[in-house]
């Protein structure tokens, strides 16, 4: 980028981008008694609609990246995005379980692009002192759309139907894709042709300091996310809240994400990225006892879904701007791991943590993630390094990309 202006307006277009395909992502769950009514389908058949989406969405993140780094990162988000519009507007269309799921599973392929392409994309763009900072703003503002989202497609649910639920969502999405393609006009993020897939998957997964890097990661997905995905369903049970309620109080996972990914690049040229690491899992650990040991109070939950929201984004972001420098001239790839890793960790906490609850209770639950968390503080502040590039290993030649690497370190 040329300016900082100009670096923080395709940032935000990026994080909007974000917003709306993490909104989406989560929407389904609290409108899914609906659409079962709509379409006559029970609760069970329809829940399939969830995993047509969560699959496809996780696998397709490790595509994405190697075409990304060798067709150009703008190319492939922008038409991503247009596909990912149609597809959100032709769910309001579905009649039925398969048409639905097979609309979904599309909406779930063209929406995998969104995180790691962006995070590439401001790895190529923003200067390394900076580069914290950018990419916690970019994952606050699109986390705030998870944050939203229940209760976003609540109301729209309750005030129109589920249908209308997608169609604003399509709305929307057009909406950003015409402001992230005008942007982005004067970026200059082409592709590598000559660009190797399995190569740089290779690297970085024997890499002893990325592949730590990684499993952190995957981990912090299972405890943190896993603990945001039962929130909803914690609050309901708590405090008999509806749709919209819920809606409003997880806002404060979102808020705190966006503030502590602004400041977290402050925070971390102060004190390190370790250190930053450290203290963000120490927040969400905090977040989580909290909810274990006095959740029955609102104030209180409202505050350990605060803690939970910032010590993600000041953990996630640091974790993010380490990987853009894993591998500079293929960070598609390098941010294609990450975002896998995050969700498919999520997905495993939020599987393995639906057994605890239903064995157990939600404070249990949440009680157990905290401790867990605890526990990721110590093994993160050993197995994770400050250094941002990784060890030149000239055996193995990751072609470079060398236009599109200018922003790096």
């Amino acid at each position: 980028m040329r300016t900082r202006a100009e670096a923080a307006a395709l940032i935000l277009s990026l994080g909007l981008a974000g917003f709306v395909v993490m909104a989406d992502n989560w929407v389904v769950s609290p409108i899914l008694p609906a659409i079962g009514r709509d379409i006559g389908a029970s609760p069970v058949q329809a829940g399939i609609l969830i995993s047509a989406y969560m699959l496809p969405f996780g696998l397709f993140q490790l595509g994405f990246g190697p075409l990304a780094d060798r067709y150009g990162k703008l190319a492939v988000l922008r038409l991503t995005m247009i596909g990912f519009t149609v597809a959100a507007g032709a769910t309001a269309l579905g009649a039925g379980v398969t048409d639905l799921a097979i609309i979904r599973a599309l909406t779930g392929i063209f929406a995998a692009a969104t995180m790691p392409v962006s995070l590439a994309l401001i790895g190529d763009t923003v200067r390394v002192e900076e580069r914290q900072s950018a990419v916690g703003s970019f994952m606050g503002i699109s986390f705030l759309g998870q944050g939203l989202s229940m209760g976003i497609g609540g109301a729209i649910a309750f005030f129109l139907s589920w249908r209308g639920v997608f169609i604003a969502y399509a709305a929307l999405s057009a909406l950003v894709t015409a402001l992230l393609i005008q942007r982005s006009r004067d970026v200059v993020a082409p592709g590598n042709p000559q660009s190797e897939v399995f190569a740089p998957f290779r690297r970085l997964l024997t890499e002893g300091r990325s592949l730590r890097t990684y499993l952190v990661v995957l981990v912090e997905g299972a405890l943190i996310v896993g603990s945001f995905s039962y929130l909803g369903a914690f609050l309901s049970h708590q405090f008999s809240l509806d749709n919209l309620a819920i809606g409003l109080v997880m806002t404060a996972f979102g808020l705190a994400a966006i503030v502590a990914g602004q400041r977290s690049g402050l925070v971390a040229s102060r004190i390190g990225r370790r250190q930053t690491l450290v203290g963000g899992l120490g927040m969400a650990a905090l977040g989580d006892v909290l909810i274990f040991a006095l959740g029955g109070q609102i104030v209180v939950a409202v505050l350990a879904i605060a803690l939970l929201g910032g010590g993600f984004m000041l953990a996630h972001s640091t974790l993010l701007t380490l990987a853009t420098e894993f591998a500079a001239k293929a960070r598609g790839t390098a941010m294609s791991l990450v975002a896998f890793c995050l969700m498919g960790g999520g997905a495993l906490g939020t599987a393995l943590g639906g057994r605890v609850i239903e064995g157990s209770s939600f404070t249990s639950f949440y009680g157990l993630w905290g401790l867990l968390l605890a526990g990721l503080v110590v093994v993160a502040g050993l197995a994770v390094s400050d250094t941002l590039a990784l060890p030149a290993r000239p055996a193995v030649d990751i072609k470079a990309n060398s236009a599109a690497s200018g922003g790096g370190s």
